[in-house]
């Protein structure tokens, strides 16, 4: 079946493109949904005015969406997880576990949908592609850490913490000591 698409459909085209579809994809989802429209003599007449009306909308939408992208990209998201010995989960992170992370640490909402991640099964670290728009798709780094140890978002702060900690307690320590015993060694020989 050819169709002209009326909207950008993602992995498909953009506005304005003819495309042969298999029939019932178009017939049960493009045409539907007020994506596409059957491509007839007419309608492929009038693919050049969609085209620029698409883009147009596009290029709106694009600076509309580029300041959430700005935000979105480089946004490191960790999830404490149960795994076994070898490092599979015990079930998996999906798309909604990730969209709702993104919601919880930034405020942006974004649709399950628009998260493009493969079901993360595994300890480690992935990353996850958000599509905003057809131009704009930041990505975010998902990390699957086993639950119980440090967050791996939040180690190096722990760890100079705790190296800064325990290296000035023994310093203090020893001048103490090293004050108290020559006080005692100096008084000895005057005594005798």
């Amino acid at each position: 079946m050819k169709i002209l698409l009326m909207k950008d459909v993602y992995k498909l085209g953009r506005a304005g493109d003819i495309k042969k579809v298999a029939d019932g994809y178009g017939r049960n989802f493009l045409l539907p949904q007020g994506m596409a429209v059957l491509a007839t003599p007419g309608a492929l007449r009038q693919a050049d005015r969609v085209r620029a009306d698409a883009t147009k909308r596009r290029a709106a939408l694009n600076q509309e969406m580029s300041s959430v992208a700005e935000v979105l990209n480089g946004v490191s998201l960790a999830f404490a997880v149960k795994a076994g010995e070898t490092g599979k989960l015990y079930g998996s992170i999906t798309n909604q576990d990730v969209a709702d992370a993104i919601k919880e640490k930034t405020g942006i909402e974004v649709k399950r949908q628009q998260v493009d991640l493969q079901s993360v099964r595994e300890l480690g670290e992935y990353t996850a592609v958000i599509r905003l728009t057809m131009d704009l798709v930041p990505e975010v780094q998902v990390i699957a850490y086993r639950e119980g140890e440090a967050n791996p978002l939040e180690q190096p702060a722990d760890v100079t913490e705790k190296t800064a900690v325990p290296a000035a307690e023994p310093v203090g320590d020893v001048e103490d000591v090293a004050t108290t015993e020559e006080t005692p060694a100096e008084e000895t020989p005057a005594e005798g």
